[in-house]
C-alpha cells in the first residue's frame, strides 16, 4: 500500500476533490485522490449534473455585492457569514481559474444565470445524456490536468476512518483491492459529497419514509464522509434539508423520467394536495422547496399535482426541457378530465374535498388574497394561476433528491470545525459533504449552486493547506 501514500489525501473525485487535489498541484504538492468508483466514468453527481454555474441564480461574473446580497437574501441569516463571503468574493475568480485548466462554458437559454453553463451542455432526452457533456467533460479534463502535474487519481479505494493524535488527522483507514491499510498523511480532505443515497441517515434526518424518495443523482452519496468526521467530534449542521426537485411519481419506476422533466413549474402554477384533497404547503416558494416538503410527508407517494388546460400550455412548456410534452413522451401518466369530481374520481381523492380545495384556492387568487390562505400561497417568486379552464389534469408526485445540503461544520476555508466550532488540525472538507450555506431553517429552502459552492471551498481549502505545509 506505499503507492498511496501522499502529502494529502483528497477523498472523492467529483468536481470538489479534482478542484483541490489540482490545486494543491498548483502550491507544489502532489496530492493523492480516492475515489470509491473502479469504473474510468465513475459515477458521481458533477458527471451527470445540468452543468450551469450560478450563486444563487446570479451569474458567476456578477459584482461580488450583488452575489453576496443574493445569498443573504436566499439563506435569510441561516447561512455562516464567513461562508458566504467565501463564495461571493472568489466565485468570479474561481470560475477563471477553472477556464484556465481548460474547462469551456456557453452561454445555454434565456436566462442570465446560465451564462456560465458547462460546455458542450447536457442533451435535453435519452438516458445518457451526460456522457461527452458537461459534467463529464469536466471530470475528465481535471483528472488529465491533475495527472500531468504529479496528482494522482486511485479508482476502486474508500476511506472508512480518520486516524487521529490527540486533536489532530494524521491518516486515512482505506479499504482498497480487497484489503485494508492506515495510510499517514499531512492533511485530509472530505469531498465524497453528501448521504442522499444512504437510507438510514435520509430516514435520520430528512423523511419518514425515504425509500419513497427518487433517487434523483448518482446513487454514490453514502455520507462516508459525514460518519467519518462525526466519529472524531466534528460538528454537524444543517442535515435536514436537501436540493432536489419534483418528479413525476411514474420516475420511481421509469428512468426516463428523471432528472428530466421536473414538475416544479406546473405544481408552483397550480396547487399540490395530498390523499385527501387538502394544500398543505405554499406552492409559490418553488420546487426545491415543494420537494421537500413533499418529503416530509408521512407517505411521501401520496401527494398530486392539480391544474387546468391553460396551465399545462403556458407553465407546462416553460424550462429547456418542459413537462409538456415530456413527461408523455417519456411515458408518464397525466390524469385528465373535464370536472373536478371526474378527475378526483381517477385519483381517489374524495370529490368534495378537492371541489372546496380548489374553489377556495381560486376566490383567494381573485381577490389577491393568497397570504390569507392555510397554507398561504406567496406570488414573489411564481406567480398562480387559477385552476378553472377545463379539461382538467393532475400528475401524482414524488420528491426527487439529488443531493443533501448539511454535513460537516466548515469555515471559510475549508476546515473542519469540532463541537466547539474550533477548526480540526489536518481535516478539511468541500462540496456537498459539508454544511453551514446551503438549506436553512426558514420557510423557502435557500438553494445556492452546489458545483459553484463545492469548487470555491475546494480552492481555498487547497490555499490554507498550503499555507499551512509550507510554514511547517
Amino acid at each position: 500500500m506505499t503507492e498511496l501514500e501522499a502529502d494529502v489525501i483528497v477523498i472523492g473525485a467529483g468536481i470538489a476533490g479534482l478542484v483541490t487535489a489540482l490545486r494543491l498541484t498548483d502550491k507544489g504538492l502532489k496530492p493523492l485522490v480516492l475515489e470509491q468508483g473502479d469504473q474510468e466514468k465513475y459515477p458521481c453527481n458533477t458527471r451527470i449534473a445540468g452543468g450551469a454555474f450560478h450563486v444563487a441564480h446570479q451569474d458567476v461574473a456578477d459584482d461580488p455585492q450583488v452575489i453576496r446580497q443574493a445569498i443573504v437574501s436566499r439563506t435569510q441569516g441561516s447561512a455562516r457569514q464567513d461562508l458566504i463571503d467565501a463564495v461571493a468574493d472568489n466565485i468570479g475568480e474561481a470560475t477563471r481559474w477553472l477556464q484556465s485548466k481548460g474547462v469551456r462554458f456557453m452561454k445555454v437559454g434565456h436566462e442570465s444565470y446560465r451564462k456560465h453553463t458547462l460546455a458542450p451542455p447536457i442533451l435535453t432526452k435519452g438516458r445518457n445524456y451526460w456522457e461527452g457533456r458537461g459534467g463529464d467533460v469536466l471530470l475528465r479534463t481535471l483528472a488529465s490536468a491533475l495527472e500531468k502535474a504529479g496528482g494522482r487519481i486511485q479508482r476502486g479505494a474508500r476511506g472508512t476512518g480518520l486516524l487521529m493524535r490527540g486533536d489532530t488527522c494524521v491518516g486515512l483507514r482505506v479499504e482498497y483491492a480487497g484489503t485494508t491499510a492506515e495510510i499517514p498523511t499531512r492533511s485530509v480532505v472530505i469531498c465524497d459529497g453528501g448521504f442522499h443515497s444512504n437510507i438510514d441517515l435520509l430516514r435520520e434526518f430528512i423523511s419518514p419514509a425515504p425509500e419513497k424518495l427518487k433517487q434523483r443523482n448518482a446513487k454514490t452519496g453514502n455520507g462516508d464522509g459525514l460518519a467519518m468526521a462525526r466519529a472524531v467530534g466534528a460538528k454537524l449542521t444543517g442535515l435536514n434539508r436537501f436540493y432536489g426537485h419534483v418528479l413525476a411519481q411514474d420516475a420511481m419506476h421509469n428512468d426516463d423520467l428523471w432528472p428530466f422533466p421536473m414538475m416544479d413549474f406546473v405544481c408552483a402554477a397550480g396547487i399540490v394536495v395530498n390523499a385527501s384533497g387538502q394544500r398543505f404547503m405554499d406552492e409559490g416558494l418553488g420546487g426545491v422547496t415543494m420537494a421537500n416538503a413533499i418529503a416530509t410527508q408521512a407517505d411521501p407517494l401520496g401527494d398530486t399535482v392539480i391544474f387546468d388546460s391553460e396551465i399545462w400550455n403556458t407553465a407546462g412548456r416553460e424550462y429547456l426541457i418542459p413537462a409538456n410534452p415530456t413527461l408523455l413522451s417519456g411515458g408518464g401518466t397525466l390524469y385528465s378530465a373535464p370536472d373536478l369530481a371526474g378527475l378526483a374520481n381517477q385519483l381517489e381523492i374524495p370529490v368534495e374535498s378537492l371541489q372546496r380545495t380548489v374553489a377556495q384556492y381560486n376566490h383567494a387568487i381573485e381577490q389577491g388574497q393568497g397570504a390569507e390562505l392555510v397554507p398561504a400561497r406567496s406570488n414573489t417568486t411564481h406567480k398562480p394561476h387559477l385552476i378553472n379552464k377545463a379539461p382538467f389534469h393532475a400528475v401524482k408526485l414524488c420528491a426527487g433528491i439529488t443531493y443533501t445540503m448539511g454535513g460537516i461544520a466548515i469555515d471559510g476555508a475549508g476546515r473542519v470545525l469540532d463541537q466547539q466550532d474550533n477548526p480540526i488540525s489536518g481535516l478539511y472538507a468541500a462540496g456537498c459533504s459539508t454544511g453551514g450555506l446551503e438549506g436553512g431553517d426558514g420557510g423557502q429552502v435557500a438553494y445556492i449552486g452546489g458545483l459553484t459552492r463545492s469548487m470555491v471551498i475546494g480552492l481555498r481549502a487547497a490555499d490554507d493547506i498550503a499555507a499551512h505545509l509550507t510554514v511547517a
